[in-house]
């Protein structure tokens, strides 16, 4: 029933992602309403399969990484939706569903074997929840950070076609980038938190240095500057949009990294 439901949910996602994406290069709100609609499905089949998943899973409390990209991809629908359901940003889904189609395709990809992943992944769902809530918010500040960036090259080459009208004030594009730091700082910090906690118990050491565990703190480290620079010193506007892009190329690298030494493992 999962795999089924999973095959559903990626093709929903994909329809979705083929009409947001068009939704941008047309004027047409009935496409956006369609949109919407076939994301919800595809996250209501994609609930399914998470906890159909979970049901017949032998260590449910410790989810591989093909698990946890899938349930990265979940929130991730979650958030667009209830943002979208709060500010009617239609626009939004033009962003935030392909990345979440990529990542269930990436987590689909990945072969059943590939162990779970330890220590940062290899604990209970509290801390991949915790992680991945963090992660997500930094996603919405990338979207945010990158409407910005096309949002004001626009203004300033004077070009006000269609993607400039559905596109968001500069205004609000920074406000939803900080506030989106803002809340996923510290929902990362108690990620680590309970990871190196877990460690300890599982490894005697609530740091080893491995890979996933110095990206993920190069990560919390450049997301501390980034937040104390926006509330302290007053980084604003395009600056804190470049540098929000460079902190979710971190994020990549480290799940990329993650994903090589997962298949190294395996040869």
């Amino acid at each position: 029933m999962a795999s089924v439901c999973f095959m559903i949910t990626m093709a929903l996602y994909f329809v979705a992602t083929v009409s947001f994406l068009t939704y941008l290069l047309r004027r047409s709100d009935a496409l956006s309403k369609v949109s919407l609609w076939v994301t919800a499905a595809g996250f209501v089949f994609h609930t399914i399969a998470l906890v159909a998943r979970m049901a017949t899973a032998s260590s449910p409390a410790t989810p591989s990484f093909s698990e946890a990209l899938s349930f990265f991809s979940w929130m991730m629908i979650l958030v667009f939706l209830v943002v979208e359901f709060r500010h009617r940003i239609h626009v939004l889904g033009s962003f935030m569903v392909p990345l979440a189609l990529v990542s269930l395709v990436s987590a689909a990809a990945l072969p059943e074997t590939v162990p779970t992943l330890k220590p940062v992944f290899k604990t209970l769902w509290v801390h991949v929840t915790l992680s991945m809530l963090g992660t997500v918010g930094f996603t919405v500040a990338f979207v945010a950070g990158v409407m910005y960036l096309i949002q004001d090259r626009l203004l300033k080459s004077k070009r006000f076609n269609v993607l400039y009208s559905k596109l968001p004030a500069l205004d609000f594009l920074d406000h939803l980038n900080q506030q989106s730091i803002i809340l996923g700082f510290p929902l990362l910090t108690l990620g680590i938190v309970t990871g190196a906690i877990s460690a300890e118990f599982d490894r005697g050491s609530y740091v080893s240095w491995n890979p996933e565990q110095t990206g993920a703190l190069i990560t919390w480290l450049f997301y501390f500057f980034v937040l104390l620079g926006r509330l302290t010193v007053g980084w604003r506007a395009k600056r804190a949009a470049y540098l929000t892009v460079v902190g979710f190329a971190c994020v990549i690298l480290t799940l990329v990294g993650v994903v090589l030494k997962s298949h190294g493992a395996l040869s």
